[in-house]
């Protein structure tokens, strides 16, 4: 992983400094088509270190493998790297705070999808209101640190488990972000899973 994307020290926000065990960087290989972005680490990643962990991890792993794909596959990560107090959504001075970590990572790894998971990332990158369940599954450009980029709206792993009718509009969603890079072109290296 190139050292530049990953953030070993990082004190803007002094609320989650103090919240966080860790700081929470992204997953995966650093040149991934498929870049899945939530909106901050909660308790289990908080402990462990690594994004999407627990049961909305496991939504993501089982909706991965029905695809065809692993965790490895793929880079997973945040738009803020430090949990917030309580499990809150993170403020927009903490989203701004933490963006340029993720636009150097998404410079970095350079996916040809970013998959926003949830309403706080789907609006943080397309920078508008996102109504997350009409939206799932649409494509977007958008211009991120001046370089476009393909941002697919998916709602979150959570709403799954919080309400079983969203199942199939998360999987419909994924399949979208897959299809999209699958028809990519010869370059797509998804295809050799």
């Amino acid at each position: 992983m190139p050292e530049e994307i990953d953030v070993s020290d990082c004190t803007r926000c002094a609320e989650l400094c103090d919240a966080r065990s860790r700081i929470v960087n992204g997953v995966g290989p650093a040149d991934a088509e498929l870049c899945f972005v939530g909106e901050a680490p909660g308790e289990r990643e908080d402990e462990t270190g690594d994004p999407f962990v627990g049961r909305s991890g496991d939504v993501l792993d089982d909706a991965l493998r029905d695809l065809g794909l692993a965790r490895r596959d793929v880079r997973i990560t945040n738009c803020v790297r430090c949990r917030p107090p309580d499990n809150r959504d993170p403020t927009a001075e903490e989203l701004a705070n933490c963006r340029p970590h993720l636009e150097r990572e998404l410079e970095s790894v350079d996916p040809e999808v970013v998959v926003a998971l949830g309403k706080v990332p789907a609006e943080h990158l397309l920078g508008r209101s996102v109504p997350v369940t009409a939206e799932a599954g649409s494509v977007h450009d958008a211009r991120i640190n001046g370089t476009p980029r393909r941002v697919l709206v998916c709602v979150h792993p959570a709403a799954t488990l919080y309400d079983p009718s969203q199942r199939e509009t998360f999987a419909a969603a994924l399949e979208a972000a897959v299809d999209l890079v699958d028809g990519g072109g010869d370059q797509s290296r998804l295809g050799e899973f």
